[in-house]
């Protein structure tokens, strides 16, 4: 037995206890006479003492060879310790040390295994299984592992089952591009890692399951960001005989038995808006909205003046941001510098001081009187210690920056706190999106969409206008989850692939598979998946999902860990019949 307690569990009512630990040593402190050492494993540090009066001489001896990071087992006696730590769960105690066995030596590790550590980024993800043993990382793989023990617990008392889908899967043109994997057996063949097993839950679906789920593994090969990563984890779910409403109402229950759950937070019923809405008010389709900066239209207040910029922008909106009155020039001047960045692309920003006596000022003074800036402040909902931000141009692009303004702002004014948590739905999506590259329409979500049964004759007539049966879930401006009710008959499938600019031989031979499933008594069915990744990185209070994943690549889509991707060995090649043309 390595040992009778963890190093996280033993108090005051252990005392006189003979027990045996193992772990780590976190540090050590020798005074000559006495030694102390913090043993540390995954459930706390318990300090170990060695007395020259006390200890076995051999024992003493040995304690003062240890390094950071070595791994032991000790046996002793659990004594009262004389200076207490209340910081610490076992600061009432410590043990006498009798017997010490060394398990393992360890080299003096790169950076401080400490809550605290004095490791960079690229550092610790190189040795990522030294970063675990720190409380950070180790609590939030902890957390996580919480949050899907109460997602299984809430999906199985409903009746869903657990099912494994394939990894090895056939590659679709839709959607990221996929991650290849060539058959040995099947020269010149190649399988695709699964985006998401969108088609196998239809079909588990048709095959009368009724409610499935999987915490899944899935695999994009696109660029990464903060919350994205190559290999990320889905909940993915699906119900058969089900309308838009019991979907929402079932994953609905899921979010708040979660928050309540982990958080100990109760949520009212999640608000719903619409896409179009979402787009119009806060100019994304994920807003966050722990806090206002709702969108004012400007247009009917801005144009017919002689100020040119506006009157030839199709849109002129703003935001009220509040408590900015007193920024300063020069804060102003960097807030438009930042958003005339690349990444936003702004040409400029009109503003608005609402001053406490009820007067404004603006950058636009020659051209608006006090009448037409309390307009403005009016559509806004700008109040006196407030500055209304202005931006003009080309619809759709001057929503977008106004948005990028809106979060920026809020995160420059705390207004976006880690521990509130704000859900809602947004519904009735477009069904398909032009891309102007290829001249052609694309799902907006999936090829399998439902359209809004109404809509149906638009397709013919006004594509943009078809809604689709979809619907997001957004937490704190991040989009969680999403899903739709899907097609369940070839004749509609059909028609959608012929409207995604599927020939009838391209629509077969890529999904055949699931059209013919669906004359053989398809109910009618639809679902959704979280995002488990960023889900529990946003419960934990954080939007980087990369510090809830055990072993996360880079922004390069690198495990430097490993060194992985790799150069594979040329014999490997020849099995696979792949032939290189680096240049």
């Amino acid at each position: 037995m390595y040992r009778s307690h963890n190093c996280g569990e033993l108090n005051a009512s252990h005392i006189n206890t003979e027990v045996t630990l193992a772990g780590w040593v976190q540090k050590s402190r020798d005074k000559g006479f006495m030694n102390w050492v913090d043993l540390r494993d995954r459930y706390g540090v318990t300090q170990l003492i060695f007395d020259e009066s006390r200890s076995n001489k051999e024992v003493f001896e040995l304690a003062k060879t240890l390094g950071r990071e070595f791994v032991i087992q000790v046996k002793g006696t659990v004594i009262e310790r004389e200076a207490k730590n209340q910081n610490m769960v076992t600061g009432d105690i410590e043990i006498m040390v009798t017997e010490m066995k060394i398990l393992n030596a360890a080299l003096t590790p790169p950076f401080t295994i400490e809550d605290e550590t004095d490791g960079g980024e690229d550092i610790r993800m190189k040795y990522r299984y030294l970063d675990i043993r720190r409380n950070p990382v180790k609590n939030n793989l902890l957390f996580r592992h919480k949050v899907a023990m109460e997602v299984r617990k809430y999906l199985s008392d409903l009746d869903f089952c657990e099912v494994e889908t394939p990894y090895l899967i056939k590659s679709t043109p839709e959607g990221a591009r996929d991650f290849v994997v060539p058959s040995r057996m099947n020269e010149g063949q190649f399988y695709a890692l699964p985006q998401s097993p969108q088609t196998f839950k239809q079909l588990l679906m048709v095959g009368g399951m009724d409610k499935y789920f999987q915490i899944v593994k899935c695999f994009r090969d696109e660029d990464l960001r903060a919350d994205r990563q190559p290999e990320f984890t889905q909940i993915d779910c699906e119900m058969a005989f089900v309308e838009q409403e019991d979907i929402l109402n079932v994953f609905e229950g899921l979010t708040r038995h979660l928050l309540k759950e982990i958080k100990g937070i109760e949520v009212d019923k999640f608000p719903r808006i619409t896409y179009d809405y979402a787009m119009k008010t806060y100019g994304n389709d994920k807003p966050d909205i722990r806090f206002g900066m709702e969108f004012g239209e400007l247009n009917e207040f801005t144009q017919h003046k002689e100020f040119t910029v506006f009157n030839d922008a199709e849109l002129v909106v703003g935001i009220a941001a509040p408590g900015t009155s007193e920024y300063t020039r020069k804060e102003i001047d960097a807030l438009i510098d930042w958003m005339k960045r690349p990444q936003i692309g702004a040409s400029g920003m009109i503003y608005v001081k609402c001053n406490e006596d009820g007067t404004f000022k603006s950058s636009v003074d020659k051209f608006y009187d006090q009448e037409d800036l309390a307009n403005w402040a009016k559509v806004t909902g700008a109040k006196s210690g407030d500055m209304i931000f202005v931006l003009s141009g080309p619809a759709d692009k001057t929503r977008t920056q106004l948005s990028a303004l809106r979060m920026e702002l809020a995160n420059r004014l705390g207004l976006r706190n880690p521990a509130e948590f704000a859900p809602l739905w947004v519904v009735d999506f477009p069904l398909l999106e032009f891309e102007e590259e290829t001249g052609r329409y694309h799902a907006m979500h999936h090829p399998f969409t439902s359209p809004k049964p109404e809509d149906i004759p638009l397709l013919e007539t006004n594509p943009k206008a078809v809604r689709a049966n979809a619907y997001d879930m957004v937490l704190n401006g991040n989009e969680i989850g999403g899903g739709s009710i899907r097609i369940h008959d070839k004749t509609t499938q059909q028609l959608m692939f012929k409207y995604l600019g599927f020939t009838p031989e391209q629509a077969e031979d890529q999904f055949g598979f699931l059209m013919n499933a669906f004359q053989y008594g398809a109910p009618p069915h639809g679902g959704l998946a979280f995002g488990l990744d960023r889900l529990v990185s946003i419960l934990g209070g954080q939007e980087t999902i990369r510090d809830f994943i055990a072993f996360p690549k880079n922004n390069s889509g690198r495990d430097v860990m490993i060194d992985a991707p790799s150069i594979i060995d040329e014999t490997q090649l020849n099995e696979l019949h792949i032939k290189l043309n680096l240049k």
